[in-house]
């Protein structure tokens, strides 16, 4: 493969993944990664370096237009940061020291569990009226906009949602992907956010957790940048259109295309770690 045919296909590849990614909160990242290890052949910690690079990408381009739109929950996203951040760093420092093998068992894990994810929640959450009382001190209640106007939402189980955040900024720094998964899990299931909202907030965060362990990598030489530049164009390429086309969409169907990809290339990361390829 030539130098323009790969970088035409790295930029198509990660266009795509920052158009499913910002539409169901979970990233492109968790695409990226293993798309550019089984695919085009990229060392595992280079793929997971020019990931993140994509992910502040994704953040950058999509949060600002679902900010706009009054669909993201910033102060739910900055209060949680807290957790992922600090998860990041750590999972950052260790992953020179893990096994290949090991993390691309891991990341196929957490792929599935994504695809089981994206495939499930499809259906918003009920909202108790009561509402946590350290959300109530921390004023993170809104609403967020529909067709018949205004929704109100409560916020529920802050101490589950925060470790679950920490979990999940540990997997980033690790794997190299947003963990929009356990985001999604922690403000959708746990803290019984509706959808949307977790979804845009999750965007808005991932930036955050992936510049927090982004900086490791490059201190450790894991970002090429001919590799990262396409990657990180294409990814914010798509996340903006994906961004526009959220607000008045159902994004049922790409859900299953999304979740029918990642669960496909989950099964041939575990596959080809378990037999040595990676």
């Amino acid at each position: 493969m030539t130098t323009l045919e790969f970088t035409t296909a790295s930029f198509a590849v990660a266009a795509t993944a920052g158009f499913l990614g910002s539409l169901t909160g979970l990233g492109g990242g968790v695409v990226l990664t293993p798309v550019l290890t089984l695919l085009f052949g990229v060392d595992f910690r280079y793929a997971a370096g020019a990931s993140l690079v994509s992910v502040i990408a994704t953040s950058s381009g999509a949060a600002s237009a679902f900010v706009r739109e009054g669909f993201t929950n910033l102060r739910i996203g900055m209060f949680l940061e807290v957790a992922t951040t600090s998860g990041a760093i750590i999972g950052a420092l260790v992953t020179s020291s893990v096994p290949k093998t090991a993390l691309a068992l891991i990341l196929g894990i957490v792929l599935l569990h994504s695809a089981w994810l994206s495939m499930r929640g499809v259906e918003e959450p009920a909202n108790p009226q009561v509402t946590d009382r350290l959300a109530q001190r921390l004023r993170l209640d809104s609403a967020y906009p529909t067709a018949a106007g205004l929704r109100p939402y409560h916020v529920h189980r802050i101490g589950g949602g925060f470790v679950l955040m920490f979990i999940a900024g540990i997997l980033s720094g690790l794997l190299g992907i947003g963990s929009g998964s356990l985001k999604v899990i922690a403000m959708d299931r746990v803290m019984r956010i509706p959808f949307k909202v977790s979804a845009t907030t999750s965007n808005f965060m991932i930036g955050v957790t992936a510049a927090a362990s982004a900086g490791v990598y490059l201190n450790k030489g894991f970002v090429d940048p001919f590799l990262a530049m396409p990657v990180m164009l294409g990814v914010l390429a798509g996340s903006l259109a994906g961004a526009r086309f959220l607000a008045g969409a159902s994004v049922r169907a790409l859900r299953i295309l999304f979740s029918a990809l990642v669960a496909a290339l989950a099964i041939e990361l575990i596959a080809n770690a378990l037999r040595g390829k990676i």
